[in-house]
């Protein structure tokens, strides 16, 4: 009965341990937050997808609101990631939307909510119109070294 207790415990502490460790080193990526976008936020879907102009439109706002942070091309830079990375591609609309209306302050992006609706939306387009790092370099760098 001992061991039987013993060997439960040990395999509950296992599991909390490995569960502590994935929750630790997917909240400390560079690139957790969009995971944190609530499922409703997660789900909507771009309004301006359809919008050939928009890319466009997004590309301005990059250039004037995000280059400075995440590259003339958004390959990432000293303060920001690349837009590239296949966590951001892969990313949905919404997730996108969400990270760009509540930013990321402790990380130094900062929250872009007064910018009105339909220019995130913009950039949303203009970030999922980005060929993936994989595609176009592959020396390129997923994210800024710290």
């Amino acid at each position: 009965m001992t061991l039987r207790c013993s060997a439960i415990v040990l395999v509950l502490t296992l599991a909390m341990a490995t569960a502590q460790t994935n929750s630790a080193s997917k909240d400390n990526s560079i690139y957790g937050e969009l995971s944190k976008a609530p499922a409703k936020a997660a789900a909507r879907r771009n309004p301006l997808e359809a919008d050939p102009e928009a890319v466009a439109a997004g590309g301005k706002l990059f250039a004037r609101h995000c280059a400075e942070c995440h590259g003339d091309t958004a390959d990432g830079g000293k303060k920001g990631p690349s837009l590239r990375a296949a966590e951001v591609q892969q990313a949905t609309p919404g997730s996108l939307f969400w990270l760009l209306t509540n930013g990321v302050v402790r990380r130094g992006m900062p929250v872009w909510s007064k910018l009105p609706e339909p220019q995130r939306w913009q950039l949303v387009s203009f970030i999922k119109s980005l060929t993936p790092a994989s595609q176009s370099d592959p020396n390129v760098e997923k994210a800024p070294h710290p």
